[in-house]
């Protein structure tokens, strides 16, 4: 496993389980003992997942200790003031059964935002949180963020995959030293990324699988990944991806598939933002 090294020094394992989606108490066990077994130690939960306890759970049962492990978490839209995101992150860490967490981020930029900040600082210098991120931000939302800002955010988690690979965001990200990191890294299967006349030819050259190729490439970009899956064949797929290289020329064909094609909300919609304080 390959880590990168954040902004404030901390190590972060460059791949990761995803476990968005997966509320089956079976399912969700299964999965992480699976990629424990297969050298996973990244773990990335939500408040609104409705499965940190699952979580917690699994990694308590497991004999890997607790400082190997790399737990993520975020808090929700509808904690908006300071006072809700310390409750909401102490809820957090009751549900994963630790004492602290390695990253945790604002989900999402609605409203109060630059309030919860203040409070992840506060967690982060009582030390309480190794490292302090955001999801979904672009770069208005975040230069709003760093003009308030005591710490500059470590990571930033958005949708990106072959077909919404995010250049200008990524350029932007690293100037600032923030670290890009994935969600549905593979398009959430729903993209076409796995018909891909492109992808299909690097794939057959390097006898991989698409999805291997793809998360290949993220890496090959310093992009952190959190692919999920519940199936064992493929969570253990998907962490076989260090022992071959893309080459320039496909790094430059697989850049020039990108569509622009967001698959799933947009974080400029005010009207998305808004309804989604409203969910728990």
């Amino acid at each position: 496993m390959e880590n990168l090294t954040l902004n404030n020094g901390v190590q972060i394992p460059q791949l990761g389980l995803g476990v968005f989606l997966v509320e089956d108490a079976n399912d969700l066990k299964n999965s992480i003992a699976d990629a424990l077994k297969d050298g996973y130690r990244h773990f990335d939960t939500a408040a609104i997942y409705h499965n940190e306890a699952g979580v917690g759970e699994a990694l308590a049962e497991s004999d890997v200790k607790r400082e190997d492990l790399f737990i993520t978490s975020k808090v929700w839209d509808s904690v908006q003031t300071y006072d809700e995101t310390i409750a909401a992150f102490h809820e957090s860490l009751k549900k994963l059964q630790t004492d602290y967490l390695d990253l945790y981020l604002i989900h999402w930029p609605s409203n109060g935002y630059e309030e919860k900040w203040r409070a992840m600082e506060s967690l982060y210098n009582d030390g309480l949180i190794k490292a302090i991120g955001v999801s979904n931000f672009e770069q208005p939302q975040m230069d709003k963020l760093l003009a308030s800002a005591k710490i500059k955010p470590m990571v930033d988690q958005v949708e990106t995959h072959p077909y919404f690979q995010r250049k200008d965001l990524n350029a932007y990200l690293t100037d600032l030293n923030i670290a890009h990191e994935a969600w549905g890294p593979l398009g959430q299967g729903k993209s076409g990324v796995f018909t891909d006349a492109t992808l299909t030819k690097i794939a057959a050259d390097h006898d991989k699988s698409i999805a291997q190729v793809i998360l290949r490439w993220h890496l090959q970009r310093n992009i952190i990944v959190i692919p999920k899956s519940v199936h064992a064949e493929r969570i253990a797929q998907n962490i076989d991806v260090f022992d071959f290289t893309l080459s320039d020329a496909e790094m430059t064909a697989i850049a020039g598939i990108d569509k622009n094609q967001r698959g799933s909300a947009d974080p400029n919609d005010e009207d998305w933002l808004n309804k989604s304080l409203e969910m728990n």
